[in-house]
């Protein structure tokens, strides 16, 4: 009988095939809490859900059409193998199929869109820990606090805590029988006082570690115990007619004061929170792919210290509250945040215990989410708004579109040049330019570029010349310049090129970049903390395809200058022969290894036998005259 879902374009029914052994696996699933996995015919993960109940969710799948998607009977027609694991309460099912799709990514599960690279502080686990800013996490390396959604407020953070408190800068390593033992000497910082020396055992540990726990507190949004601390240090040293400390301690609590003031304050009374909320983009909330904006406002103190929006893109029926649960978990944990309320602007259950959600109704939490939702409206509407003004695109303007964005760059670069330097041990050192215009090589505009003025495997002294070569030439013959510059190297050879571009007064006009080529991490001038895109990115691979095209260019170009070399040189030392029987000879047999004995009565015709045996003698083929 023909089934009447084929009549009418519609995916077959999953109830009437699923296979025996799912049908018998799902109706022995236990009736408890647990995630659930689904594999299909190359057991490959495809899903990650968690549930209630394993049996009722895992087995609505495979029950009626009504309700259902055209992806989610495409997932259900796929799935041949279900694996589970019951744990105990719905928080933990939460945490458990968060981990799994980190790991796995698989392709049905809820997609975030976040590209971003934030960097992180670090308080290292050293004896005299160290403070500073990194963008790569080590697991037991220390304490990390972030990520910092803007670069420019983390460093003015860290302007404030190095000002406040005396931390080292130096990588010592300040073992209790190295400092006792004498092995170091204090150093500039401890001479200018931003340094106590604890190098030369000048200020203890414990002191030392006060003032770090101190900064942690600030780190994470708590200023009022360190402005505590400092007033009781400061009391502490008045008391003791120690006024020039009291002073000292003075100024640092002023610091903190104005940095508080600075700050955007709701009430100080109200205390730790986390506000989340939550807009769709106008699409049906079942409908696989659509849109889900979520604003995030960390408050500690009444003061709002850390916010981001993102996106997520739904892959299954997921509802707004499963959404929202998963774009808490990922937020709180992304942000370390440990607040035990939740302000929101939907009705949701976070299954975490001893965490309360609420929707305020009035006063200043209401404020506070009023804030986040005008937060998540704008974010909305600029995407949005720059989707409208976006052409539609061919695959290459998408993936331009896309590094325009990774990149912050102001203009659409469909204009590139990457240059790639290439000697060996110093040898023929050449440099190579290739170009991309609108994402596709221009081979006409490939240039090479014979290093003139530098001596030796000098890499750095090479970009700098060829980078004012040829924008030099660019600008003297009023050629049109690119809209992106790629450095292929890491921040040696982007601050040669950039020198090059501030002679020329271009720097500032082209962008500029660098490609490190061992963890493929991008660097901008001027900037020490690198840039990391997703290893699977379309920017990434498109500035790969840019540094390994000029890699080859630049290596075909000197292994051509090492063969003419090797050539120029041998035809120098062959007596009776000037350079045209030579150019004669080459354009034949290409090159002299090539010439064989069997060539002989053909080299013979080519340039005459008495200068044909002078040369089957240089090359071995011909008994030397006695």
């Amino acid at each position: 009988m023909e089934n009447p879902a084929a009549t009418h374009g519609l995916p077959p029914d999953p109830a009437m095939n699923a296979p025996d052994e799912l049908k018998v696996q799902i109706r022995t699933l236990p009736d408890a809490p647990g995630v659930y996995r689904y594999y299909d015919k190359e057991d490959t993960l495809i899903y990650v859900g968690k549930a209630k109940s394993l049996r009722k969710r895992v087995a609505s799948y495979f029950t009626k059409r009504d309700g259902k998607d055209r992806k989610t009977w495409r997932l259900v027609l796929s799935i041949r193998r279900i694996e589970y694991t019951v744990v105990n309460t719905e928080f933990e099912a939460l945490l458990l199929e968060n981990n799994l799709i980190k790991q796995f990514q698989p392709k049905y599960n809820i997609n975030l869109k976040d590209d971003k690279s934030y960097p992180w502080v670090i308080v290292t686990h050293d004896r005299f820990p160290k403070i500073y800013p990194t963008r790569q996490l080590v697991k037991g390396k220390g304490q990390y606090f972030g990520p910092y959604s803007s670069v420019a407020t983390m460093k003015a953070l860290l302007d404030l805590l190095r000002k406040v408190f005396t931390f080292r800068t130096c990588n010592l390593l300040l073992t209790e029988e190295n400092v006792t033992a004498g092995k170091f000497k204090v150093c500039l910082e401890y001479h200018l006082g931003n340094c106590k020396g604890p190098c030369q055992a000048y200020q203890t540990e414990s002191d030392y570690m006060d003032e770090v726990g101190q900064a942690i507190r600030i780190l994470k949004g708590h200023l009022a115990p360190a402005k505590a601390y400092f007033r009781q240090l400061m009391a502490q040293y008045a008391e003791a007619m120690e006024f020039e400390k009291a002073q000292r301690i003075k100024e640092r609590l002023a610091l903190l004061e104005r940095y508080e003031a600075k700050s955007l304050i709701v009430n100080p009374d109200l205390g730790d929170f986390d506000v989340f909320t939550m807009l769709n983009d106008g699409n049906d909330e079942a409908e696989a792919g659509a849109g889900v904006f979520v604003n995030y406002l960390q408050i500690r103190s009444g003061m709002i210290v850390n916010t981001d929006t993102l996106e997520f893109k739904r892959r299954m029926e997921e509802t707004d509250e499963e959404v929202m649960q998963t774009a808490i978990l990922a937020m709180r944990t992304a942000f370390q945040s440990d607040a035990t309320e939740i302000l929101t602007n939907l009705p949701i259950a976070f299954p975490q215990e001893g965490i309360k959600v609420t929707i305020p109704q009035q006063g200043d939490k209401k404020k506070l989410v009023d804030l986040s939702v005008k937060n998540t409206i704008y974010y909305k509407h600029n995407k949005q708004e720059k989707a409208k003004e976006q052409p539609r695109t061919n695959p290459n303007q998408r993936i331009l579109l896309k590094l325009q964005q990774d990149l912050r760059l102001k203009e659409y670069p469909d204009h590139i040049e990457c240059f790639d330097n290439s000697n060996i041990q110093g040898t023929n050192p050449v440099s190579a330019m290739v170009c991309f215009k609108n994402g596709v090589p221009s081979k006409k505009d490939y240039r090479h570029f014979n290093v003139r003025t530098v001596e030796g495997p000098d890499d750095f002294a090479s970009m700098r010349e060829v980078i004012f070569r040829r924008y030099r030439r660019q600008l003297d013959e009023n050629e049109p310049l690119p809209k992106l510059i790629i450095i292929d190297g890491g921040k040696g050879q982007l601050s040669a090129a950039v020198e090059s571009l501030k002679e020329l007064g271009l720097y500032g006009r082209i962008p500029i970049v660098g490609i490190a080529k061992r963890l493929e991490e991008l660097y901008y001038p001027e900037d020490p903390y690198p840039l990391h895109l997703e290893k699977k990115s379309e920017s990434l691979k498109l500035i790969q395809r840019l540094r390994d095209e000029a890699h080859r260019f630049g290596i075909t170009h000197h292994r051509d200058r090492r063969s003419k070399a090797a050539t120029a040189l041998t035809a120098q030392e062959v007596r009776g022969l000037g350079p045209k029987t030579m150019e004669k000879v080459q354009q034949r047999f290409k090159s002299l290894k090539s010439i064989r004995a069997e060539h002989l009565p053909e080299l013979g015709e080519l340039i005459g036998k008495a200068k044909a045996d002078l040369l089957a003698r240089h090359l071995g083929l011909a008994e030397p005259e006695v």
